[in-house]
């Protein structure tokens, strides 16, 4: 893997990918997401063992993710056929209401530094951009390792937090109506 992470705060290339969505198949590009959160939601492969299991845990939340105004979409390098294919298979992806997106190329894989070049696939990848388009945070897991819906969603608030309220961050663990913090040198060795 030669790939290299985008730079939080940049704004990706606006490529275009097919999704599989609402039983149809979809020209999308990542563009069609400003004015929202965009969750990239990066995975090896359909038909697997820990993927399920993820976007199983991304379905059951997607309304939580939809409240917080956020789109999902989960990323592959299978076709939106297999994608299809999946969907009318399996239990858990049976549950699936956001688009999957189908990188067969690895061209959003590669934009997003998670392909894996000598398996044709993607690591586990979480990237989030804001309304504007620009990369708020990222995540990229071993593929070994499963993600946690709730923590995303955690990470989420956080985010839209720090950008609806100037100059507040968001300390460890912080959930919505927790105690922020003003950065100044009033604090230093105080915490």
């Amino acid at each position: 893997m030669d790939n290299k992470l985008p730079t939080i705060g940049e704004e990706p290339n606006d490529i275009s990918f097919d999704v599989f969505h609402q039983e149809k198949i979809w020209d999308k590009k990542l563009s069609d997401y400003q004015g929202k959160w965009l969750i990239l939601f990066f995975y090896p492969a359909d038909f697997t063992f820990v993927c399920p299991t993820e976007l199983e845990e991304m379905a059951e939340n997607y309304a939580k993710f939809q409240e917080l105004d956020a789109e999902v979409v989960s990323v592959s390098t299978d076709t939106t056929f297999v994608h299809k294919a999946w969907h009318d298979n399996s239990p858990s992806i049976k549950k699936i209401q956001f688009p999957m997106a189908a990188d067969p190329t690895g061209q959003l894989c590669k934009e997003f530094g998670v392909y894996i070049n000598d398996a044709g696939l993607s690591l586990r990848g979480t990237f989030v951009l804001d309304p504007k388009g620009k990369l708020a945070f990222l995540e990229v897991n071993n593929n070994d390792i499963g993600r946690n819906a709730k923590e995303l969603i955690r990470k989420l608030e956080a985010a839209k937090y720090v950008s609806e309220h100037d100059g507040l961050v968001c300390p460890a663990s912080w959930q919505p109506g927790n105690k922020t913090l003003k950065p100044g040198l009033d604090l230093v060795g105080k915490i």
